[in-house]
């Protein structure tokens, strides 16, 4: 997985080439899982709007990505990803949240340019972004993937926004792709994630590795956790999502524990892809940026931080149910 990261994020990548007749039989399993996945009837409703107390200066928070982030698959407003951030931000930071979402269903790391132009006009201090699960079901190139997504990243942190994305998450668990499909697909999606933090990390955000936490938590619970189509989550599904990704929002603002609490084994300093092999192995990882002794850069590349903020948060806050949007 190493080599993969480092070749995806910086130009190569791929997993190497497949036979003619078993890449034959991938596409035939593709199209058969496509048939059993049902389109929902109706989308969600939007979630942009204010969310948390009325007084104080609001926080801007910008949404982008794919369906995940836009909450497909849930019926009310209060179920959506961006109901449920403005909600959990708002407790945590005592502030109003304003919430601006430009995420569309389907999109995949190619539409991330598009989506910026339309968030940058109201000057985000954070931005959040779940995007990946359609770069693999459309066979992207992880170096083209990964490339998009570090330009996006970069764009709104020169913007003075800070920036946490929610890797890709780990499609090996939905129960309509069959074997070996579901093998290959599951190894993209950890290889993508890999990539993704190096490339984030790089451009100036963090991330939150989504995969394995999900993986484990939906193959266990896919009733639960799954919507109809058995392919989006469901309001649960989201829910544990977006309690993974909050306590790093959260201290992207600044919120939440002091850095000096004591790391556990597997957490602290190193470089950054090892770490992001790493986070794509253990779920609800965030890998942010740091420094020693005042460098950025040492033999192995850039420096980062590896923490579990779930546990320096006491677990994940409890996001509960938003108030509908002003």
């Amino acid at each position: 997985m190493k080599q993969v990261a480092i070749g995806a994020a910086y130009g190569g990548g791929g997993l190497g080439l497949l036979s003619a007749a078993f890449y034959g039989l991938l596409l035939g399993q593709a199209t058969l899982a496509r048939r059993a996945i049902q389109p929902l009837e109706v989308g969600p409703p939007p979630a942009d709007g204010r969310y948390g107390a009325a007084d104080g200066i609001p926080v801007r928070l910008a949404l982008l990505g794919d369906s995940s982030m836009v909450g497909y698959g849930v019926g009310t407003v209060a179920e959506t990803p961006g109901a449920l951030f403005g909600t959990g931000l708002a407790r945590l930071s005592d502030r109003p949240v304003d919430v601006v979402s430009a995420a569309e269903i389907g999109a995949r790391s190619c539409d991330l340019a598009a989506q910026v132009d339309a968030v940058l006009p109201g000057r985000p201090e954070l931005a959040l972004i779940f995007i990946g699960g359609n770069d693999v079901t459309h066979k992207t190139r992880p170096a083209i993937a990964v490339a998009q997504l570090r330009s996006a990243v970069r764009r709104l942190v020169d913007a003075g926004a800070e920036v946490v994305v929610g890797t890709c998450p780990d499609l090996g668990t939905i129960r309509p792709i069959p074997q070996p499909l579901r093998f290959i697909v599951r190894r993209w999606s950890r290889d993508l994630a890999a990539a993704q933090t190096v490339a984030t990390v790089e451009a100036g955000g963090r991330t939150v590795s989504l995969g394995d936490l999900l993986g484990a938590e939906f193959a266990a619970h896919p009733v639960e956790m799954f919507s109809p189509d058995r392919f989006h989550p469901s309001a649960a599904g989201y829910g544990r999502a977006v309690d993974a990704m909050l306590p790093s929002a959260a201290a992207a603002l600044g919120l939440g524990p002091d850095a000096a609490v004591e790391p556990r084994r597997g957490e602290g300093v190193r470089s950054l892809v090892d770490a992001a092999v790493a986070a794509a192995e253990a779920a609800g990882t965030e890998v942010a940026p740091a420094e020693v002794g005042g460098r950025e850069r040492g033999p192995w590349g850039r420096w980062v931080e590896l923490r579990h903020r779930i546990r320096l948060f006491g677990g994940a806050p409890t996001v509960g149910s938003a108030p509908s949007a002003v």
